[in-house]
């Protein structure tokens, strides 16, 4: 055994053995926030470049094939179960850009992730169709090889994937409320089951009265 190190050494010596510690950590740290995420990409409420239909795909590590680019409005269009008034309202609101909220994910378990697709109208962005488009083997509906599984065209209306289900919120309005402040929300959380999606949760929201209709409340059971 060696001499022992006096203790402003042992001191120092250990400064060195925590700062390698750390530095050792951190690189560990970048190397993960390189590689990114994992899982589904789940998309939130429309904001301002989905408004105006601008896709800003952010990178995600998925099992499945998700398409480098899906022309929403061919697929919403060429969809012959889509709303002849829907079809007729999508239209662009400012040039080429139309009012389009489109996501990716994994919904039903296909050969590629499933593609939501929110149209909404361009002037109070309000939405008037909801759609669900999965990819299948034999060619789908559409050119693209789409098969609509799942539409909700009763206004107000927005579909976002969550954890891997199908969330739809129906906003509420009641008599003389003004469409920037609806009265509550229905919430329906659908799941996909032998080949179809199917109602698991129901939750109804009222929102308060006394902030201008921003914070929901749920009623008491």
């Amino acid at each position: 055994m060696g001499p022992a190190l006096s203790a402003p050494l042992r001191r120092a010596f250990q400064a060195v053995i925590a700062a390698t510690a750390v530095l050792a950590a951190f690189a560990l740290f970048l190397s993960a926030c390189a590689t990114g995420g994992t899982g589904a990409r789940d998309e939130g409420p429309a904001g301002a470049d989905a408004v105006t239909g601008k896709l800003n795909p952010t990178p995600m590590a998925s099992a499945y094939a998700t398409p480098d680019e899906v022309n929403a409005v061919r697929l919403v269009l060429a969809d012959p179960g889509v709303a002849p008034a829907v079809k007729r309202a999508l239209k662009p609101c400012v040039g080429n850009e139309y009012p389009v909220d489109v996501s990716y994910g994994n919904l039903t378990g296909g050969i590629a992730d499933d593609v939501v697709v929110n149209v909404m109208t361009c002037s109070d962005v309000v939405g008037v169709g909801s759609y669900v488009y999965r990819r299948d083997d034999d060619g789908g509906d559409t050119d693209d090889g789409y098969r609509n599984v799942f539409r909700a065209e009763e206004p107000p209306v927005y579909a976002e994937i969550d954890r891997g289900d199908l969330v739809v919120t129906k906003q509420v309005y009641k008599k003389d409320d003004p469409v920037t402040s609806p009265s509550g929300e229905n919430v329906i959380t659908y799941r996909w089951t032998a080949g179809r999606f199917t109602l698991e949760y129901r939750t109804h929201n009222e929102y308060s009265s006394a902030v201008d209709g921003d914070t929901p409340t749920t009623p008491p059971n």
